[in-house]
């Protein structure tokens, strides 16, 4: 009789061992593509961007089915948005992948330099961080927008992108691949290990010397399953326990349309706002306002004791409103559903969301100038908006053509990552015969 426990000890080491001769094999690719000019990098990009567009039908067609049993199997309708790569989404994604290629190359720029007393000058400059590794959940334009960031800034990559998304990523990756065969590069630079299921995301997390950073993007378990295994060094990327925060200064009739677009545009994306705080002395006129917009968009609404109050005497037609527990305020819905609390003041807001908050990004409706000046310093988070949704923290907006994540931790990138966030940096001497007294 075959033991379970040895035999899933054979997978999982078939799989660790398949992984690390992966990333071994985009590691010698890499090599390449490092030596590669802007001229060439970017001409590979416009040929993988004219490839999507002219084979989309097939990426579509593979998404059309992993829609298809995602919604069978019970997928949330926020969720079922972030899965979808249809036609239009893919002409998105190759759109940009061009956009990448239009932006300055990180790679070989001199971050500082200058001459020591002795006459040796000294740079700092830009360079690739090697192999990544990606393990992310059912968001398949991330397989495009995470190959065009690491072509450009000289980078191979390994991408988990989870079951839900796996023909769809199958698809791309399939003709990204025939891209890089075309242009006389290997494969290997960016490459699948979805083959070997979960065992494959376990052995990326083992396979330190062979993956140099690891990347998560997903939800809050996914995330901090990597941050705690991990043997890899770890970029963290945010869950988006996101809020909103109406000053008593703020223009009510603006918080509006910033709220409702904050939550509702697209609901399960990590930038989407998660909560709702009110300063006290607008919260009897704004509270009742936010209700009736949120019900009509169908939100349901968590709120404290006194929010709550002010829903259930506004007598607001179609309302789903329910008393907030204390999981509320930690917990990300990635749903029609908000959290909304009123506070005594500008401090009590601060301090809720920096106990609360998943560091990702917070808004803040105000027409106060120091009020807006010190919710901005005080708050704890990668992005702060003025008077501005949420929804805009995301890497092509800032004009980085495409992100790999919004990274909430505070090492090197911080925020939404481009490309100078996907380079490390070495120092090279210039002498002329100096020797160390």
């Amino acid at each position: 009789m075959t033991n379970p426990q040895t035999e899933q000890g054979a997978v999982g080491a078939d799989a660790f061992a398949a992984v690390c001769a992966k990333g071994d094999a985009a590691r010698r690719a890499q090599g390449l593509l490092a030596q590669s000019n802007t001229e060439a990098k970017n001409e590979l990009l416009l040929a993988i961007a004219d490839a999507l567009d002219a084979r989309a039908d097939e990426i579509a067609g593979a998404n059309a089915l992993d829609m298809q049993e995602s919604f069978e199997s019970g997928m949330s309708a926020g969720k079922l948005d972030r899965l979808k790569f249809d036609v239009p989404r893919v002409a998105a994604a190759a759109q940009g992948v061009r956009h990448v290629a239009s932006l300055p190359d990180p790679v070989g720029e001199i971050v500082r330099g200058y001459h020591l007393e002795n006459g040796l000058r000294l740079e700092q400059v830009r360079v690739p961080i090697g192999v990544l590794g990606m393990i992310y959940e059912a968001r398949p334009n991330v397989t495009v927008d995470v190959a065009s960031l690491c072509v450009k800034s000289g980078n191979a990559v390994l991408l988990r992108g989870g079951h839900a998304a796996e023909r769809t990523n199958a698809a791309t990756l399939n003709i990204i691949s025939d891209v890089l065969a075309e242009h006389e590069f290997a494969p290997a630079l960016v490459a699948s290990v979805d083959e070997f299921g979960r065992a494959g995301a376990t052995a990326m997390m083992e396979a330190r010397g062979h993956i140099d950073v690891l990347i998560p993007r997903g939800g809050a378990g996914l995330i901090q399953a990597v941050v705690r295994n991990s043997k890899v060094p770890v970029i963290e990327t945010g869950a988006g326990n996101v809020h909103i925060y109406v000053d008593r200064s703020g223009n009510l009739d603006k918080a509006i349309p910033i709220l409702l677009n904050a939550k509702t545009q697209r609901v399960g994306v990590c930038n989407a706002t998660e909560k709702l705080l009110v300063h006290r002395d607008v919260a009897e006129r704004f509270i009742p306002l936010a209700a009736r917009a949120l019900a009509e968009a169908q939100v349901e609404m968590h709120a404290d004791e006194r929010a709550y109050s002010l829903i259930d005497k506004a007598g607001i037609d179609g309302a789903n409103f329910v008393q907030a527990i204390d999981e509320d305020w930690d917990t990300e819905y990635l749903a029609l559903k908000i959290g909304i609390r009123i506070v005594d003041s500008l401090d009590e807001a601060i301090e809720h969301i920096n106990r609360h908050s998943t560091g990702h990004t917070e808004s803040i409706i105000a027409e106060d100038y120091s009020a807006i000046e010190e919710f901005t310093s005080r708050i704890d988070s990668a992005v702060v908006m003025v008077n501005a949704s949420t929804r805009f923290t995301d890497g092509g907006v800032f004009g980085f053509g495409a992100e790999l994540g919004i990274s909430t931790q505070k090492m090197h990138a911080r925020g939404p990552m481009g490309l100078r966030e996907m380079t490390t940096t070495k120092w090279i001497g210039y002498g002329t015969g100096q020797v160390r007294a």
